[in-house]
Protein backbone atom coordinates (compact mmCIF):
# COMPACT_ATOMS: atom_id res chain seq x y z
CA UNK A 1 0.00 0.00 0.00
CA UNK A 2 1.14 3.28 -1.20
CA UNK A 3 1.73 5.99 2.00
CA UNK A 4 -0.46 8.57 2.63
CA UNK A 5 -0.05 12.00 0.29
CA UNK A 6 1.92 14.59 1.68
CA UNK A 7 1.04 18.75 1.59
CA UNK A 8 3.70 20.55 0.08
CA UNK A 9 3.48 23.95 2.19
CA UNK A 10 4.72 25.95 -0.68
CA UNK A 11 1.34 25.77 -1.67
CA UNK A 12 -0.38 27.17 0.89
CA UNK A 13 2.36 29.63 2.61
CA UNK A 14 4.48 32.09 1.23
CA UNK A 15 8.28 31.68 2.83
CA UNK A 16 7.34 34.81 4.96
CA UNK A 17 4.42 33.12 6.35
CA UNK A 18 5.76 29.62 6.58
CA UNK A 19 8.91 29.96 8.42
CA UNK A 20 7.60 31.62 11.48
CA UNK A 21 5.27 28.58 11.50
CA UNK A 22 7.44 25.87 11.59
CA UNK A 23 10.36 27.27 13.67
CA UNK A 24 10.57 25.70 16.90
CA UNK A 25 10.81 28.10 19.82
CA UNK A 26 13.32 27.27 22.39
CA UNK A 27 11.18 28.52 25.19
CA UNK A 28 7.43 27.81 24.25
CA UNK A 29 7.39 24.38 24.15
CA UNK A 30 9.03 24.32 27.86
CA UNK A 31 6.51 27.16 28.96
CA UNK A 32 3.11 24.87 27.96
CA UNK A 33 5.02 21.85 30.00
CA UNK A 34 5.58 24.40 33.38
CA UNK A 35 2.04 25.52 32.67
CA UNK A 36 0.44 22.23 32.26
CA UNK A 37 2.03 20.93 35.67
CA UNK A 38 1.23 24.39 37.01
CA UNK A 39 -2.27 23.95 36.28
CA UNK A 40 -2.15 20.28 38.10
CA UNK A 41 -0.83 22.04 41.11
CA UNK A 42 -2.93 24.35 41.50
CA UNK A 43 -6.06 22.31 41.14
CA UNK A 44 -4.60 19.84 43.63
CA UNK A 45 -4.40 22.92 46.24
CA UNK A 46 -7.77 23.79 45.78
CA UNK A 47 -8.90 20.71 46.06
CA UNK A 48 -6.76 20.36 49.41
CA UNK A 49 -8.39 23.77 50.73
CA UNK A 50 -11.90 23.49 49.40
CA UNK A 51 -12.44 19.64 49.42
CA UNK A 52 -16.20 20.28 47.67
CA UNK A 53 -13.85 21.34 44.67
CA UNK A 54 -12.53 17.65 44.05
CA UNK A 55 -14.89 17.56 41.67
CA UNK A 56 -13.49 19.83 39.19
CA UNK A 57 -10.63 19.18 39.88
CA UNK A 58 -10.11 15.83 38.63
CA UNK A 59 -11.66 17.26 35.28
CA UNK A 60 -9.16 20.14 35.57
CA UNK A 61 -6.04 17.56 36.12
CA UNK A 62 -7.31 14.73 33.67
CA UNK A 63 -7.58 17.25 31.23
CA UNK A 64 -3.71 18.52 32.49
CA UNK A 65 -2.46 14.68 32.02
CA UNK A 66 -4.06 14.65 28.48
CA UNK A 67 -2.15 17.95 27.54
CA UNK A 68 0.91 16.29 29.33
CA UNK A 69 0.00 13.23 26.54
CA UNK A 70 -0.30 15.80 23.60
CA UNK A 71 3.15 17.64 24.59
CA UNK A 72 4.88 14.42 24.52
CA UNK A 73 3.18 13.71 21.02
CA UNK A 74 4.96 17.28 20.23
CA UNK A 75 8.44 16.09 21.29
CA UNK A 76 7.69 12.44 18.91
CA UNK A 77 7.79 15.07 16.24
CA UNK A 78 10.77 16.94 17.70
CA UNK A 79 8.67 20.41 17.97
CA UNK A 80 8.79 20.86 21.64
CA UNK A 81 12.30 22.35 21.14
CA UNK A 82 14.98 23.01 18.49
CA UNK A 83 17.85 21.15 20.36
CA UNK A 84 16.80 17.43 19.79
CA UNK A 85 18.85 16.98 23.14
CA UNK A 86 16.49 18.83 25.13
CA UNK A 87 13.38 18.22 22.69
CA UNK A 88 13.93 14.29 23.68
CA UNK A 89 14.68 14.83 27.80
CA UNK A 90 11.85 16.94 28.33
CA UNK A 91 9.21 14.49 26.49
CA UNK A 92 10.80 11.44 28.20
CA UNK A 93 10.91 12.93 31.80
CA UNK A 94 8.79 16.01 32.18
CA UNK A 95 5.82 15.15 30.72
CA UNK A 96 4.02 10.98 30.65
CA UNK A 97 5.07 9.36 27.93
CA UNK A 98 7.95 6.91 26.46
CA UNK A 99 9.06 8.68 23.17
CA UNK A 100 11.25 5.71 22.51
CA UNK A 101 7.90 3.39 22.17
CA UNK A 102 5.58 6.02 21.03
CA UNK A 103 7.64 7.92 17.80
CA UNK A 104 8.22 4.65 15.95
CA UNK A 105 4.54 3.85 16.63
CA UNK A 106 3.35 7.73 15.85
CA UNK A 107 5.18 7.94 13.22
CA UNK A 108 3.86 5.27 11.30
CA UNK A 109 0.36 7.03 12.09
CA UNK A 110 1.10 9.32 10.11
CA UNK A 111 2.80 7.75 6.83
CA UNK A 112 0.19 5.51 6.61
CA UNK A 113 -3.00 7.59 7.61
CA UNK A 114 -6.65 6.41 7.33
CA UNK A 115 -4.61 3.39 5.36
CA UNK A 116 -5.04 -0.33 5.73
CA UNK A 117 -0.86 -0.16 7.82
CA UNK A 118 -2.04 2.57 10.02
CA UNK A 119 -2.17 1.22 13.67
CA UNK A 120 -4.58 3.76 14.37
CA UNK A 121 -7.29 2.56 12.28
CA UNK A 122 -8.63 0.31 14.60
CA UNK A 123 -9.67 3.44 16.80
CA UNK A 124 -11.75 5.00 13.96
CA UNK A 125 -13.06 2.26 11.81
CA UNK A 126 -15.84 1.09 14.19
CA UNK A 127 -17.13 4.18 13.87
CA UNK A 128 -20.23 5.64 13.26
CA UNK A 129 -21.94 3.59 16.74
CA UNK A 130 -24.81 4.05 18.58
CA UNK A 131 -25.56 6.24 21.69
CA UNK A 132 -26.09 3.38 23.34
CA UNK A 133 -22.45 2.02 22.37
CA UNK A 134 -20.87 5.59 23.03
CA UNK A 135 -23.01 5.62 26.24
CA UNK A 136 -21.70 2.43 27.28
CA UNK A 137 -17.69 3.52 26.62
CA UNK A 138 -18.05 6.55 28.11
CA UNK A 139 -19.63 4.68 31.21
CA UNK A 140 -16.06 2.29 31.40
CA UNK A 141 -14.10 5.27 30.70
CA UNK A 142 -15.54 7.02 34.12
CA UNK A 143 -15.75 3.83 36.01
CA UNK A 144 -12.22 3.11 35.10
CA UNK A 145 -12.30 0.03 33.57
CA UNK A 146 -10.95 1.27 30.31
CA UNK A 147 -7.92 2.28 32.26
CA UNK A 148 -8.14 -1.06 34.16
CA UNK A 149 -7.29 -3.15 31.11
CA UNK A 150 -5.42 -0.83 29.16
CA UNK A 151 -3.12 -0.62 31.88
CA UNK A 152 -3.53 -3.94 34.50
CA UNK A 153 -5.41 -6.14 33.18
CA UNK A 154 -2.17 -7.70 31.54
CA UNK A 155 -0.54 -7.93 34.43
CA UNK A 156 -3.08 -9.45 36.59
CA UNK A 157 -3.89 -11.74 33.45
CA UNK A 158 0.09 -12.69 33.94
CA UNK A 159 0.01 -13.63 37.44
CA UNK A 160 -3.34 -15.85 36.94
CA UNK A 161 -1.51 -17.54 34.32
CA UNK A 162 1.48 -18.38 35.93
CA UNK A 163 2.76 -22.01 35.33
CA UNK A 164 2.75 -24.47 38.52
CA UNK A 165 5.62 -23.41 40.60
CA UNK A 166 6.19 -20.38 39.00
CA UNK A 167 7.79 -17.63 41.27
CA UNK A 168 5.52 -14.52 41.44
CA UNK A 169 8.70 -12.05 41.83
CA UNK A 170 10.20 -11.67 38.98
CA UNK A 171 6.82 -10.90 37.12
CA UNK A 172 6.23 -8.09 40.20
CA UNK A 173 9.18 -7.01 39.41
CA UNK A 174 9.41 -6.56 35.79
CA UNK A 175 5.98 -4.74 36.26
CA UNK A 176 7.72 -2.38 38.53
CA UNK A 177 10.41 -1.65 36.40
CA UNK A 178 7.76 -1.07 33.28
CA UNK A 179 6.00 1.19 35.07
CA UNK A 180 8.99 2.85 37.24
CA UNK A 181 7.50 6.43 36.58
CA UNK A 182 4.19 5.37 37.93
CA UNK A 183 5.29 4.06 40.89
CA UNK A 184 8.60 6.49 41.27
CA UNK A 185 5.51 9.47 41.29
CA UNK A 186 3.69 7.56 43.57
CA UNK A 187 6.41 6.99 46.22
CA UNK A 188 8.03 10.74 45.95
CA UNK A 189 4.35 12.26 46.08
CA UNK A 190 2.68 10.34 49.03
CA UNK A 191 6.15 10.62 50.82
CA UNK A 192 5.82 14.83 50.54
CA UNK A 193 2.35 14.89 51.74
CA UNK A 194 1.35 11.96 54.35
CA UNK A 195 3.56 14.15 56.79
CA UNK A 196 1.33 16.74 56.78
CA UNK A 197 -1.75 14.41 56.67
CA UNK A 198 -2.24 14.66 52.57
CA UNK A 199 -1.20 11.01 51.61
CA UNK A 200 -4.55 10.80 49.72
CA UNK A 201 -3.46 13.65 47.36
CA UNK A 202 -1.68 11.24 45.26
CA UNK A 203 -4.46 8.10 44.81
CA UNK A 204 -7.35 11.16 44.82
CA UNK A 205 -6.26 14.16 42.51
CA UNK A 206 -3.57 12.18 40.27
CA UNK A 207 -4.77 8.26 40.15
CA UNK A 208 -8.34 9.09 39.75
CA UNK A 209 -8.08 11.49 37.24
CA UNK A 210 -6.01 9.17 35.29
CA UNK A 211 -8.28 6.24 35.58
CA UNK A 212 -11.83 8.39 34.51
CA UNK A 213 -11.61 11.75 33.23
CA UNK A 214 -8.43 11.13 31.19
CA UNK A 215 -9.36 8.24 29.27
CA UNK A 216 -12.79 9.47 28.75
CA UNK A 217 -11.36 12.71 27.11
CA UNK A 218 -8.69 10.63 25.00
CA UNK A 219 -12.05 8.72 23.83
CA UNK A 220 -13.20 12.34 22.83
CA UNK A 221 -10.31 13.46 21.06
CA UNK A 222 -10.18 10.01 18.85
CA UNK A 223 -13.27 10.49 18.03
CA UNK A 224 -13.44 14.14 16.55
CA UNK A 225 -9.67 13.32 14.86
CA UNK A 226 -10.50 10.52 12.89
CA UNK A 227 -14.04 9.09 13.61
CA UNK A 228 -15.90 8.66 9.96
CA UNK A 229 -12.83 9.71 8.10
CA UNK A 230 -13.09 7.74 5.36
CA UNK A 231 -10.35 4.66 4.84
CA UNK A 232 -7.98 5.13 1.92
CA UNK A 233 -9.01 8.47 1.71
CA UNK A 234 -6.87 10.12 -0.94
CA UNK A 235 -7.15 13.70 -0.21
CA UNK A 236 -4.29 14.28 2.59
CA UNK A 237 -6.44 17.68 3.62
CA UNK A 238 -8.78 15.23 4.56
CA UNK A 239 -7.05 12.23 6.80
CA UNK A 240 -7.96 14.06 10.40
CA UNK A 241 -10.47 16.64 11.14
CA UNK A 242 -10.10 19.77 12.76
CA UNK A 243 -12.36 20.57 15.09
CA UNK A 244 -13.56 24.00 16.35
CA UNK A 245 -13.59 23.99 19.87
CA UNK A 246 -14.86 26.91 22.23
CA UNK A 247 -12.88 27.88 25.69
CA UNK A 248 -15.10 24.79 28.20
CA UNK A 249 -14.00 22.41 25.66
CA UNK A 250 -10.22 23.84 25.70
CA UNK A 251 -10.14 23.80 28.87
CA UNK A 252 -11.50 20.16 29.67
CA UNK A 253 -11.15 18.62 26.71
CA UNK A 254 -8.73 19.57 24.13
CA UNK A 255 -5.92 21.49 25.43
CA UNK A 256 -2.92 23.08 23.61
CA UNK A 257 -4.66 23.51 20.32
CA UNK A 258 -4.93 19.36 19.78
CA UNK A 259 -8.12 19.96 18.23
CA UNK A 260 -6.21 21.24 15.10
CA UNK A 261 -5.97 17.60 13.77
CA UNK A 262 -6.16 18.49 10.36
CA UNK A 263 -3.83 21.22 10.11
CA UNK A 264 -1.31 18.80 12.18
CA UNK A 265 -1.53 15.81 9.49
CA UNK A 266 -0.89 18.10 6.74
CA UNK A 267 2.34 19.95 8.35
CA UNK A 268 3.15 17.41 11.11
CA UNK A 269 6.68 19.41 12.46
CA UNK A 270 4.55 22.56 13.05
CA UNK A 271 4.73 22.76 16.78
CA UNK A 272 1.02 22.52 18.38
CA UNK A 273 1.00 26.37 20.01
CA UNK A 274 1.45 27.70 15.90
CA UNK A 275 -1.39 25.36 15.04
CA UNK A 276 -3.78 28.11 15.08
CA UNK A 277 -1.67 30.35 13.04
CA UNK A 278 -1.68 28.28 10.31
CA UNK A 279 -5.76 27.81 10.15
CA UNK A 280 -6.06 31.35 9.88
CA UNK A 281 -3.60 31.76 7.29
CA UNK A 282 -5.60 28.54 5.58
CA UNK A 283 -9.07 30.05 6.00
CA UNK A 284 -7.82 33.25 3.61
CA UNK A 285 -6.55 30.83 1.36
CA UNK A 286 -9.72 29.07 1.24
CA UNK A 287 -8.28 25.67 1.90
CA UNK A 288 -10.73 25.22 4.86
CA UNK A 289 -13.16 24.29 2.34
CA UNK A 290 -11.24 21.23 1.17
CA UNK A 291 -10.55 20.47 4.92
CA UNK A 292 -12.16 18.03 7.00
CA UNK A 293 -13.87 20.35 9.58
CA UNK A 294 -16.78 20.23 12.69
CA UNK A 295 -18.07 23.28 14.02
CA UNK A 296 -17.59 21.74 17.90
CA UNK A 297 -17.28 18.24 20.00
CA UNK A 298 -21.05 17.67 19.90
CA UNK A 299 -21.54 17.80 16.00
CA UNK A 300 -18.84 15.32 15.81
CA UNK A 301 -20.14 12.89 18.71
CA UNK A 302 -23.69 13.41 16.68
CA UNK A 303 -21.96 12.33 13.61
CA UNK A 304 -20.31 9.24 15.40
CA UNK A 305 -22.93 8.20 16.63
CA UNK A 306 -25.62 8.29 13.80
CA UNK A 307 -25.80 4.44 13.51
CA UNK A 308 -29.33 3.48 14.12
CA UNK A 309 -30.37 1.37 17.14
CA UNK A 310 -31.08 -2.12 16.58
CA UNK A 311 -34.45 -2.74 16.64
CA UNK A 312 -35.62 -5.37 19.23
CA UNK A 313 -37.43 -8.34 18.21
Amino acid sequence: MPVAARVDPKVYFSPPEWNPLARRSPWKGLALVAHAWAVIGLAMAMAVVWPLTIPLAIAIIGARQLGLAILMHDAAHAALHPNLKVNDWVGNNLTTGDLKAYRPYHLQHHKFAQQAEDPDLVLSAPFPITRTSLRRKILRDLTGRTYYKLKWSGLVNRIRERRPGEPLWPILKDAVVRRRRFFTGMVVTIALTAPFGLWWVWPVLWLVPQATWLPMVTRLRNIAEHACVAKDEPDPLRHARTTHANWLERAFIAPYWVNYHCEHHMFMHVPCYNLSKAHRILRKTGALDRMLTAPGYLSVLKLATSRREAKAA
